[in-house]
């Protein structure tokens, strides 16, 4: 059984939230196996990376129920989604933390407006599996405690969130300009509105991203 034909742009919204739900699972495991500082870290960060795949199993249950091969709507997502991966591999525990609160926050947060513009069921489906409250406190709580305990580490980590973020935005606009019926979703198809709601919604990416950078004791700036 299969639900109705879906939107245009529904396929493309959900396809690159799998997969990007299942290489933040994937990255998350990876983090913790090598770069987590103590047993109950890597646990923690264990718990979330599953999270995180309970998620990519919704969205590919989903996909499939509209009739679409999951597979087929990742596809056109891989390259840059692992091409932002690529770009912000952590080096230590502490740029892991802050690519889990502030680099996939601001990609959920893209992902979110992307989804706008989407049917209520669709909406309220993004909206449960990017919900950020585990990985909020998971990370608030360690960065802000080892910045308490050196310093140093404020405007190190602060220049790493910037670049996360900047990567994070490229990103986005590379996924939108090669899916043009993701593009509408996210700015709209009425004559001059797509370049103002653009604008709109950088400015929205940026406030939630200041909001994550005090949350987590960090300066932000461009």
């Amino acid at each position: 059984m299969t639900d109705s034909a879906p939107a245009p742009g529904v396929v493309d919204l959900l396809g690159m939230l799998a997969y990007a739900e299942l290489t933040a699972f994937l990255r998350m495991a990876e983090d913790a196996a090598l770069l987590a500082p103590s047993l109950t870290d890597r646990a923690a960060l264990g718990d979330l990376a599953a999270m995180e795949y309970g998620h990519f199993r919704r969205l590919r249950d989903r996909l499939t129920s509209l009739g679409a091969d999951p597979e087929e709507a990742m596809a056109p997502f891989v390259e840059a989604i692992d091409g932002w991966h690529a770009q912000t591999k952590p080096k230590d525990w502490h740029e892991a933390l802050v690519k889990v609160y502030v680099g996939t926050g601001v990609a959920w947060d893209f992902y979110r407006e992307t989804a706008r513009r989407a049917e209520p069921a669709i909406r309220g489906l993004v909206d449960e599996v990017l919900a950020d409250k585990d990985r909020s406190e998971f990370a608030v709580e360690r960065v802000r405690a080892a910045i308490d305990a050196d310093r140093r580490l404020s405007g190190r980590l602060a220049l790493w969130a910037r670049r996360m973020v900047g990567e994070a935005l490229s990103q986005g606009q590379r996924l939108a300009a090669a899916r043009p019926e993701l593009a509408t979703l996210l700015a709209g198809d009425e004559e001059g509105e797509d370049l103002a709601e653009i604008g709109r919604l950088f400015a929205r990416l940026t406030e939630e991203h200041g909001k994550r950078m005090a949350a987590i004791g960090l300066t932000p700036g461009p």
